[in-house]
Formats: structure tokens, C-alpha cells, sequence
């Protein structure tokens, strides 16, 4: 009975470090690397299925397109979000503080968390003498933190912006392993009429993650008596990421409309997404904004199409929908997005609340 606790215990430890992509044992690309990073951040953005890279005009752009920055008028704006997901066991957070340094010049910093918190390590749960001891259980957490530094210019040629993040990646597996990882996003947007066409390069550097792992002796002598291996420091590479993207808005008196459609390149190898082929996958997103008086907002979204087979044999496309809305009070911005997962009779719902607010300067200053 103890063997088998044991390699019970063991094993579910070793699931963890999987689920959060930390068993490297060499320098490798994975195919999920960083995913905390593809979930993407901003309501209002959600609720378009991410379809963001060419219309988000604001502190969310640090991370869709962080050459969509030059386009913030405010002289400060900040923004935050929290969601949960799998009924409330992750939970995700993000924060951004953009300010125009001059006239065509803008920074940001952004601060994305991805946690699992209060996990039950088991691990030591059976005493020296073969004995059940629940005084022994502690917790810990896997947390992902992704800190984006960025930077947008408006260059001479008239309607064409450009910019860039500097990316450090922090994921930590309780006191078992911890990572730092090092990446560039660039990006470009053209803006012409009421189109907008932008270009966006997610870890166009590939984003590199050195994992280094600190089992203590106890820990590591439950792995070795139950045959499972020990993690070995190692390091983890994520490959490049582009998104082409294209915008339409159109003003009709009180109300507006906007429509976005995106093309996200993948190129770590066949995906189950539209276009899946090696090693350049297309998954392409589409969303749609409707306004009234700049004021009240209306949105819906398609994504994550993939090709399912039924248990029919049946071939078929399945669709996520997203849809949500958005409420503006003078420089207060309140965004509300309700995701599902799958499009299915029997999927999890993620309600989704992302706020914004903005710093104008008084004119006496």
C-alpha cells in the first residue's frame, strides 16, 4: 500500500511539472511553450475572440500590437483585469500602465499572472515508519508571470506606426522548480481611411525559458523508489508566433461599426486549427464591434475553429463563440466578455471583467 501511495504521490507531481510545461532535459522547442501567453488580455478584446492585433487603440495593445500604442490620446492610462478559470481553480490577472513620453513616442509596462494556487503536496504524506500523516501535507503553488516592456514610435510616412516589447517570462513550481526566460514581440500598423492593417511577431526572437529544478532529498528519494525520473535543469524554447490582421471602421451618426478579421501563423508544427499543416498552422479569428455614441458597446467573436471528427465518423468544423459588451463613463472604461470553451452543450462559461481608465493633464498645466 505505502508503494503504491507513494507512486501515486510521485507521479501526480510529475503531472504538475507537465501541465506546466517544465520537463525539459535539453534545449528543445515545444509546441505549448508560454502558452499562459497566447490567452490574451482586455474584455473587450476577449469577447472578439482576440481579433485585436489591427483595432485595439488602447493600454491592451502593449500586448495585441504594441505599435497600436502611438493611438492612446491620454497622457496616462492604466488597465486590469482579473478572470477565473475551471471554476475558480487558475486564475488569471493582468495590468498595464501606458504614457506617451512625447508627441509620437509611447511606453508601457505590462504585468500578466497565470497561478494555480493552494495545491496539495503529497509527496511526504507517508512517514519513515510507513504510516499515513496528514500533518505532513503542505501546499504550494504553479504560478507563470510574463513582464512585457514596451515601446511604439509613429514614423514620417504618414498612418504607419511601429513597436516593440521586451519580454521576461517568471514561472515557478513551488520551491520544486522555477524558470526566467528572455523574448522580443515587434509589430507594425498602417492605418489608411477607415482601414487599418497591422503585422504582429510574438517571441520573433524565440522566447528562450532556462528551467532550474531544487527537489529537496526526501523529494527526490520518493522519485527514485518509485521509479520516476528526476526533472534535470534544461531549456525550453518557444518559437516564433505571427499575426497578419486587417480592420474596417465605419461611422453612421450616433453609431459606429467595426469588423476585424485575423490570421495567426503558428510555427511549432501542425496544430488542429483551419489550416494545420508543418510546420505552419493558420488559425484564424474574426470579431465585430458595434457603438453607439462612442458610448456603449456591442461585441462578438469567432475563434478557435478546428476540424472534429464525431463519433458518427463524420467530419466537422467546430466554432468557439464569444460575445460581450462595454460601458464608457468619461475616462472609465468597463468591459465584460463572456467566453466558452468548445461550443459545447456541456462547456465552461468564463466571465470576464477588464477595466480602464484614463489621465488627461488640466490645461493650466
Amino acid at each position: 500500500m505505502m508503494n503504491r501511495l507513494q507512486r501515486l504521490d510521485a507521479a501526480w507531481l510529475l503531472v504538475i511539472f507537465c501541465l506546466v510545461g517544465s520537463s525539459a532535459a535539453t534545449a528543445q522547442a515545444r509546441k505549448y511553450s508560454n502558452e499562459f501567453l497566447s490567452i490574451g488580455v482586455g474584455a473587450r478584446a476577449l469577447g472578439m475572440s482576440g481579433a485585436a492585433a489591427a483595432g485595439s487603440q488602447d493600454a491592451t495593445a502593449a500586448y495585441w500590437n504594441p505599435a497600436n500604442l502611438t493611438d492612446i490620446k491620454a497622457d496616462l492610462e492604466i488597465a486590469g483585469m482579473h478572470a477565473e478559470y475551471f471554476a475558480g481553480i487558475a486564475n488569471y490577472d493582468y495590468g498595464s500602465i501606458i504614457k506617451p513620453i512625447d508627441s509620437t513616442s509611447v511606453i508601457g509596462l505590462t504585468v500578466i499572472r497565470f497561478g494555480v494556487d493552494g495545491i496539495p503536496n503529497t509527496t511526504q504524506l507517508i512517514d519513515a515508519d510507513g504510516n499515513l500523516n496528514y500533518d505532513r501535507i503542505t501546499t504550494f503553488s504553479a504560478v507563470d508571470y510574463g513582464f512585457l516592456f514596451s515601446y511604439a514610435k509613429s514614423l514620417k510616412i504618414t498612418g504607419l506606426s511601429v513597436g516593440g516589447n521586451v519580454k521576461v517570462v517568471n514561472r515557478r513550481i513551488g520551491s520544486f522548480a522555477k524558470s526566467w526566460g528572455f523574448g522580443i514581440d515587434l509589430a507594425a500598423t498602417y492605418r489608411t481611411g477607415n482601414w487599418r492593417f497591422a503585422f504582429m511577431g510574438r517571441d520573433i526572437s524565440s522566447t528562450y525559458n532556462a528551467w532550474d529544478y531544487s527537489l529537496d532529498e526526501e523529494t527526490q528519494q520518493v522519485f527514485i523508489a518509485t521509479g520516476n525520473e528526476l526533472p534535470e535543469n534544461g531549456l525550453e524554447i518557444t518559437l516564433p508566433k505571427f499575426v497578419l490582421a486587417a480592420s474596417y471602421r465605419k461611422e453612421l451618426n450616433k453609431f459606429a461599426i467595426m469588423g476585424e478579421v485575423n490570421a495567426l501563423l503558428n510555427t511549432d508544427g501542425q496544430r488542429n486549427v483551419l489550416i494545420s499543416a508543418d510546420p505552419v498552422s493558420v488559425d484564424p479569428v474574426m470579431g465585430i464591434e458595434a457603438s453607439y455614441l462612442n458610448i456603449i458597446f456591442l461585441r462578438a467573436g469567432l475563434g478557435n475553429i478546428q476540424r472534429i471528427t464525431t463519433f458518427r465518423g463524420t467530419k466537422e468544423i467546430s466554432l468557439q463563440p464569444n460575445i460581450g459588451i462595454g460601458l464608457r463613463l468619461g475616462n472609465f472604461f468597463l468591459d465584460y466578455a463572456l467566453t466558452d470553451i468548445g461550443d459545447q452543450s456541456d462547456a465552461l462559461y468564463s466571465n470576464v471583467f477588464s477595466l480602464r481608465f484614463q489621465v488627461f493633464k488640466s490645461k493650466g498645466t
